[in-house]
């Protein structure tokens, strides 16, 4: 599903060079008829990860099936607090609100963002998300809400607020497909890895009761994915299956360098099901070092990436990339016609793919 490189956004620079089909504006297929799709991104993640979180998204929309061209809005909300750069960053690439709002959109990404309490309502970007979530339901064709975006939702729109568990739930863990009947999960192995980093969960049961249909589940740390009561509407990931395979093990180094300054109470526990004894015998070593400098004020020794990456196996990306491919396939068949809000004209609202109906 090739994107269009509407501006000048580093990422898609990037992602071209790195083999993604970017196009230009005066490449797209003009002659074809395959209408252009407009898809935004709202990148709600703290500085460190926006163009990370960027390229992961970028990237997985841009390995799917060429059925259409798509542009792609990033945007983000004032509320959260960005230091220079970032905050250049967005000045410069990222659209307004108000500008995706009067341009519209025919299928939307919320990200998730770097927060550890408990309950959402207390965030400053609270509100702003809440207007957000508010106008995709009435005018967004279908809404993908990634980790914290579906404990907001579920909190926001349904009244289920998230739980936080014992443990942090971090590693990639085995899923298994509950409704086979679903298009977003068509053509996909009936089980397949995802990666999870979340201290907080809403259950299958939460998600049922709030008349939810839940399609993807695992035995160890829970619900995957799962749709609105109409099947596309909103659509929720717990996991992160837009991680790159060494997204956890970047989580790792931060939480032990913020372990060795004293920041963070307990040394991270490593990812579940993701590192070999050989790579972890290697971070245990690092671990070891870094705990005598910090204790003796000597330098930080260099955290052994090029040891450990190149043995993790990546076992999602594939199918990750087929759901996302499956999700814009339902948006555009629902969307290739004229719009007539919330649904087209021809389309039951209760269930715009047909799949509920009988």
């Amino acid at each position: 599903m090739p994107i269009v490189a509407h501006n000048d956004l580093p990422t898609l620079q990037r992602l071209r060079s790195d083999g993604t089909t970017i196009v230009l504006p005066a490449e797209r297929a003009a002659n074809q008829d395959i209408r252009e799709l407009h898809i935004g991104l709202l990148n709600m993640m703290p500085d460190a990860a926006l163009e990370a979180t960027e390229r992961q998204f970028f990237r997985l929309v841009g390995e799917s099936n060429p059925i259409a061209q798509f542009y792609v809005h990033p945007f983000t909300l004032d509320a959260i607090p960005r230091g220079d750069k970032a905050a250049a960053h967005i000045a410069k690439y990222y659209e307004s609100f108000d500008k995706i709002k009067a341009e519209g959109l025919d299928a939307l990404i919320i990200t998730g963002a770097n927060v550890t309490g408990e309950d959402l309502s207390k965030e400053p970007f609270w509100t702003p998300l809440g207007e957000v979530i508010a106008w995709a339901w009435e005018n967004v064709t279908t809404t993908l809400l990634s980790c914290l975006a579906t404990h907001a939702v579920m909190h926001f729109r349904y009244g289920q607020p998230r739980v936080m568990q014992p443990a942090k739930r971090w590693g990639v863990y085995s899923h298994r497909v509950l409704d086979k009947r679903h298009p977003l999960v068509a053509d996909v192995n009936t089980r397949f890895d995802v990666p999870h980093s979340r201290w907080n969960d809403v259950s299958r049961a939460q998600f049922e009761a709030a008349g939810l249909r839940v399609l993807v589940e695992s035995e160890e740390v829970g619900v995957h994915l799962a749709t609105s009561h109409d099947g596309l509407r909103m659509v929720f990931f717990q996991g992160h299956p837009e991680y790159d395979t060494i997204s956890l093990l970047k989580e790792y180094k931060r939480d032990a360098l913020l372990h060795a300054q004293g920041k963070l109470k307990h040394s991270p526990p490593f990812p579940d099901h993701y590192l070999a004894q050989h790579e972890q015998a290697i971070l245990l070593e690092w671990r070891e070092q870094l705990a005598r400098a910090a204790a003796g004020g000597t330098a930080l020794p260099e955290f052994p990436e090029a040891l450990v990456a190149p043995n993790i196996d990546n076992t999602w990306h594939d199918t990750g990339e087929a759901v996302i491919g499956n999700w814009m396939g339902c948006m555009y068949q629902v969307t290739h016609r004229e719009r007539d809000k919330p649904f087209m004209d021809g389309i039951d609202p209760n269930d715009p793919l047909g799949i509920y109906s009988n």
